[in-house]
């Protein structure tokens, strides 16, 4: 797997840790390995813009995904011969929102972390939370992928 990690912001994480996740994550779902994503970690100022400029959203938030693919969810996507490796887009995470949120919710920064990276790679995978079908098969999801690497679903 190829997973780039931007950080483009102050508060202190893990990105090796967040590397090493992203990755088991995709190979948990029976992706490719030579597939490609990103995880940028983006100060509230540049999320908020994002979210303004491409959700038409205002204020900053802690989470965005930007699909490349139009997958389904569960299904892994059929890998062509001699084809470009499949990029699966980026997810974006505000650690500032993130750590705001966790200490509102009274759980680890590290624990809501995670939910919300994988929460953003599902995304690049098809979930969906719209209806209430949809939700719960992504929190599911979320809460089985994050208990198979280990980590508490808060």
């Amino acid at each position: 797997m190829s997973v780039f990690v931007g950080d483009e912001q102050d508060e202190p994480v893990d990105a090796a840790g967040l590397r090493r996740f992203a990755t088991a994550v995709l190979e948990a779902e029976g992706l490719a390995p030579d597939t490609e994503m990103a995880v940028i970690l983006v100060s509230p100022g540049q999320i908020a813009e994002y979210n303004r400029r491409f959700m038409d959203r205002e204020g900053p938030t802690d989470v965005l995904a930007f699909p490349l693919q139009d997958l389904e969810p569960g299904q892994v996507p059929l890998q062509m011969a001699n084809q470009p490796p499949l990029s699966l887009g980026d997810v974006f995470l505000c650690p500032a929102e993130i750590r705001g949120h966790a200490a509102a919710e009274g759980v680890s920064f590290e624990d809501y972390l995670y939910l919300l990276a994988v929460h953003g790679i599902l995304h690049l995978l098809g979930y969906d939370h719209g209806e209430d079908e949809d939700a719960d098969r992504m929190e599911e999801r979320e809460r089985e992928l994050l208990e198979m690497m280990g980590r508490e679903a808060p």
